[in-house]
């Protein structure tokens, strides 16, 4: 099991933003704030699992996280690309993943692929 994750990003205070508005359909709120070594945690449950660090050179990475419904993959795909994120992939059905995979994927301001996925629903058809 993981505890947390870091995402590498090259300017800190516009990815900031993005994660503040892009995670919150999926319950996520900043409580950890290090402008000054630019570094940010958000928190969903019972700890803070989701960091962000600016660092000059950096290579995008992928991170999913797991929603609770088709729904709450929707709606962070919007609030992803209300953010500035690019579509990377609209929500929908990943039958080449499996029946259950519905997921969405959203580009941050530094290419990082940022997912939701949800795996309680079978894909019409499968």
């Amino acid at each position: 099991m993981l505890e947390h994750v870091t995402v590498y990003v090259r300017d800190y205070d516009k990815s900031k933003g993005f994660y503040e508005q892009t995670l919150v359909p999926l319950g996520y709120t900043l409580t950890m704030d290090f402008s000054e070594d630019k570094t940010a945690g958000f928190k969903e449950g019972g700890h803070t699992s989701f960091w962000i660090a600016e660092k000059e050179n950096i290579v995008p990475t992928h991170v999913a996280f797991l929603a609770k419904d088709t729904d709450e993959v929707n709606r962070f795909h919007n609030a992803g690309l209300a953010a500035g994120g690019e579509n990377n992939g609209n929500p929908g059905f990943r039958t080449q993943y499996g029946p259950h995979y519905y997921a969405a994927f959203i580009l941050d301001p530094d290419g990082n692929n940022i997912e939701a996925c949800y795996f309680g629903e079978t894909a019409p058809g499968a």
